[in-house]
């Protein structure tokens, strides 16, 4: 989701809630402790160098359970960092400690929005010729142990 994409949504909504993947619901006392630009350059493994560049939520599951972050109030907070840190219509990536902090990509089911579980992958599968790969072929071992012997496949 981009910035522009949650602004939309912040103007209209009622309240704001964040759910995993999994359906837990982060905390509704949750504070948004961050909103900054994240930039990373570096190498992929095929040499080639890459800039990326997200708008990131860093939220916190804060003690205080008297308040409530209010769509305005984190409209107000992205208004901020778009004027005084140049924030452009980025990707939001948003930080969230569970066991550990994890990093996720950001959704929304018409009603919360939901951490979205972030993938790796191989930038330069052209050049690490991870795509050309033979895919090998299963072998079911059930019932082979008596019959299993060098050269014949089962093992």
């Amino acid at each position: 989701m981009k910035l522009s994409e949650i602004k939309t949504i912040l103007a209209t909504a009622e309240g704001i809630n964040f759910q995993l993947e999994n359906g837990e619901s982060v905390p509704e006392h949750f504070h948004v402790t961050e909103v900054g630009i994240i930039t990373k350059d570096f190498i992929d493994c095929g040499g080639k160098v890459r800039h990326e560049k997200v708008a990131n939520f860093q939220l916190w599951d804060a003690d205080d359970y008297e308040h409530r972050l209010k769509a305005a109030k984190l409209l107000n907070i992205i208004a901020l960092s778009e004027r005084v840190l140049g924030m452009e219509d980025l990707e939001i990536e948003v930080e969230y400690q569970s066991v550990t902090i994890g990093k996720y990509d950001l959704g929304f089911d018409g009603t919360n929005f939901i951490l979205l579980a972030k993938q790796t992958a191989c930038l330069a599968k052209e050049a690490c010729g991870v795509e050309d790969l033979p895919k090998k072929e299963l072998v079911n071992l059930a019932g082979a142990a008596k019959g299993c012997v060098p050269g014949s496949g089962c093992c």
